[in-house]
């Protein structure tokens, strides 16, 4: 095998590669990525067996063949490497470098040891602009649980029907969904993807509109191909709680405040929070106010004010709810324009968080009374 790359292409895809790569005791050859130059192409692959990235790399080739090398000692030679031209060639197990003034000489693995990384048919797939999804997936990969008893809520439910497609993510304490617009020729289907998948997918999407990603679902894996870059991931098994059940269809209160001001006040009151994260907000309804109060007894008290807009209430005069100001937080953040709605049934059901402007985002979020 010998091939020429610019620097800066084989950078960004080995830096992709190795991300999914982690130290492993029991089959060594899971830490290398393999370089496979055939068919008139240079590819690279890793796998951790669980997720699986291969990518396309442009360069010149010379002689094709394969081997399988260090994914952490190539990346890091690469990455310090002047944005040059650089040679890979191969000689009896070992993978010799040379650019400008720089060589190196990496040992490798023989490629028949490198598992298969499976491929797709692609006769079921969506077409979705890589920002669409980014953005989507932002709003609830940091939402899943952590929990090994219940794996079915450790991933991002992926919900397709007439409605649109659906992204679902909850720890029980809170839950985000994120709706977009279904694709045409998109078939209803409900599968639910690896946290980890999506973290990694979120790493190789780009932010520009006209890029587009392929996504398939096969075998009970899902497959998404962006330019150059595939990505194949296993799915996890089980059935996604039905979590339509928790939503309220109605509140009795819903009040709409400036988003911004909102934020930093939860920020200001979280710097007093108590030893469980809470932060009380106090609705006066009839001065259309808001206090945001905090309270620990080592540290001190915190209160802001703020004025609040009544779209919906019933005949209280005043209304008091604590929630977990990390939790909050979280919901805010991923709202977009100016305005947050807040709905409330009392002080113990879940409360509601939408945006005033977009209602493709709900946010779920159960007050501490109710944990």
């Amino acid at each position: 095998m010998k091939i020429t790359c610019l620097q800066e292409n084989l950078k960004k895809v080995l830096n992709i590669a190795s991300n999914i790569i982690g130290k492993n005791l029991i089959l060594p050859i899971l830490n290398n990525i393999l370089i496979d130059v055939s068919g008139g192409k240079i590819k690279i692959f890793s796998t951790n067996l669980e997720v699986g990235i291969s990518a396309n790399v442009s360069g010149k080739i010379d002689k094709e063949g394969k081997i399988t090398i260090p994914a952490k000692t190539i990346t890091s030679f690469i990455n310090n490497l002047p944005n040059k031209k650089v040679e890979l060639e191969v000689k009896k197990s070992v993978l010799k470098i040379n650019s400008d003034n720089f060589k190196a000489e990496i040992n490798g693995l023989t490629a028949e040891e490198f598992p298969i990384i499976p491929k797709t048919t692609q006769k079921n797939f969506s077409i979705i602009e890589n920002k669409t999804l980014k953005d989507a997936l932002l709003s609830v990969v940091g939402i899943t649980s952590l929990s090994d008893s219940r794996p079915e809520i450790t991933g991002i439910l992926f919900n397709s029907d007439k409605s649109g497609i659906k992204f679902v993510a909850t720890d029980s304490f809170r839950l985000a969904e994120k709706r977009i617009i279904r694709p045409e020729g998109t078939e209803d289907i409900s599968q639910i993807i690896p946290q980890r998948t999506i973290q990694e997918l979120i790493k190789i999407l780009s932010d520009d509109p006209n890029n587009k990603i392929k996504i398939t679902f096969e075998n009970n894996q899902v497959f998404f191909e962006t330019g150059e870059i595939q990505l194949v991931s296993r799915l996890i098994d089980g059935s996604y709680p039905d979590y339509q059940q928790i939503i309220p269809g109605e509140t009795e209160f819903i009040f709409k405040l400036d988003k911004d001001q909102l934020i930093n006040s939860v920020r200001l009151a979280s710097v007093f929070g108590s030893k469980i994260n809470e932060v009380k907000l106090s609705f006066n309804l009839k001065k259309k106010k808001l206090v945001i109060l905090a309270a620990d007894p080592d540290l001190g008290t915190n209160e802001s004010e703020l004025e609040i807009e009544i779209e919906k209430a019933n005949k209280k005069e005043a209304f008091e709810i604590g929630f977990n100001y990390r939790y909050l937080l979280e919901g805010l953040s991923n709202l977009t324009g100016k305005k947050a709605l807040l709905g409330f049934s009392n002080e113990t059901s879940p409360g509601i968080i939408r945006s005033s402007v977009d209602s493709s985002y709900l946010y779920l979020i159960m007050p501490i009374k109710a944990v």
